[in-house]
C-alpha cells in the first residue's frame, strides 16, 4: 500500500511558502550565514513537493515505500531544515541552532541524525548521480516510489551531472524527476556569463529526458506538473524551474549580492515586513 501524499490546496502550500520565507531570513539573520538568495528560490518547489505530491511517513521517516528528495544544491539547506520543521520532523524552535557548534543542523545538507535527510549534499554536481543510483536500485527492486532531485543551474556546470544524465535514459528510469532550480545566478556571476546553459530544456531533452519548463513560483502549476509525473513511460523527468534568486524580498530579488549576504538591521525589519504584507 502505498504512502499517502499530503495534498494540501494551494491557498494553504501559499501561507506555507510565506511561512518558510520569513523562516529562512531570521536563520540567516540570527547565524549571518549565506546562501539566503539561494534558498528562497527554491521554496515554493520544496512546499509544493513536501506539503502536496511526496508520499512520506512522519512518523516513520525510513519507511521503506517512502519517496526520496535528494537536494543536491545542499548551499540552500535552510530552505529544506525549515521545510522540514514545518513537516514536523524537527522542532520548529531548532532551526534557532543552525550553523552552531553541535548542531545537526550543518551548513550544508547533512543526514546524520537529522530525519527527512536522505544524503548529505553540498559538493555540487553529486546529487543527481546518488539518485540515479537510488533510481536503479528501485526499479530493480519492483519497488514503486519515486527519486525527486533538485540541482543548481549552476550544477549543470558539472561533467557528474551531465554522466548521469546520460545513464538514466538508457535505464529507462521513469521513476527519476530531476528540477533544476534555474535562477539563473551562480556564486560569481550571472549563468549566462559563468557558462552559458541556454537552451537549457532541449539540453536535457536531447539526452533523453521528458522534459517541461515551468514558473518555479506558481505552486498550481508546480504542484500540477509533480502530479504528471512520469511525464513519459520509460523515460525519466526533467522540470525546468524558472526561479527568482532572493524570492519574495524585492530588494533581493534576482541579486548576486544576496547569494553570500545575510540580512541586518533596517534591511531584515524590511525584508520581513514585505512578508508580512502578502497575507
Amino acid at each position: 500500500m502505498a504512502l499517502e501524499a499530503a495534498q494540501l490546496p494551494v491557498p494553504e502550500l501559499k501561507d506555507l511558502a510565506r511561512d518558510v520565507r520569513a523562516r529562512i531570513i531570521k536563520t540567516s539573520h540570527l547565524t549571518q550565514t549565506p546562501h539566503l538568495g539561494s534558498c528562497l528560490s527554491c521554496v515554493d518547489i520544496l512546499v509544493a513537493a513536501y506539503f502536496h505530491s511526496l508520499r512520506l511517513d512522519t512518523v516513520n521517516p525510513r519507511a521503506v515505500r517512502r519517496d526520496r528528495f535528494i537536494l543536491s544544491k545542499g548551499h540552500a539547506c535552510t530552505s529544506l531544515y525549515a521545510v522540514l520543521a514545518e513537516m514536523g520532523y524537527l522542532p520548529l524552535a531548532e532551526l534557532q541552532t543552525f550553523y552552531q557548534n553541535g548542531s545537526r543542523l550543518a551548513g550544508h545538507v547533512t543526514h546524520k541524525d537529522m530525519p527527512g535527510v536522505e544524503v548529505s549534499t553540498g559538493s555540487l554536481g553529486h546529487g543527481l548521480p546518488i539518485s540515479t543510483g537510488m533510481a536503479l536500485a528501485a526499479k530493480r527492486d519492483g519497488a514503486s516510489h519515486r527519486i525527486y532531485c533538485m540541482i543548481s543551474d549552476g550544477e549543470c556546470d558539472e561533467g557528474s551531472t551531465w554522466e548521469a544524465a546520460l545513464f538514466a535514459p538508457h535505464h529507462k528510469l521513469d521513476n527519476l524527476v530531476v528540477i533544476v532550480d534555474y535562477n539563473k545566478i551562480q556564486s560569481f556571476g550571472r549563468v549566462e556569463d559563468v557558462i552559458d546553459l541556454r537552451p537549457l530544456a532541449q539540453k536535457w531533452q536531447a539526452f533523453g529526458w521528458a522534459t517541461r519548463e515551468i514558473d518555479g513560483h506558481d505552486l498550481g502549476v508546480i504542484e500540477g506538473t509533480f502530479g504528471d509525473v512520469p511525464f513519459e513511460a520509460g523515460k525519466p523527468s526533467c522540470i525546468v524551474a524558472h526561479t527568482v534568486k532572493g524570492k519574495g524580498v524585492g530588494f533581493m530579488e534576482d541579486k548576486l549580492l544576496w547569494h553570500y549576504r545575510a540580512p541586518r538591521g533596517e534591511l531584515m525589519d524590511q525584508a520581513l515586513a514585505e512578508l508580512e504584507a502578502r497575507k
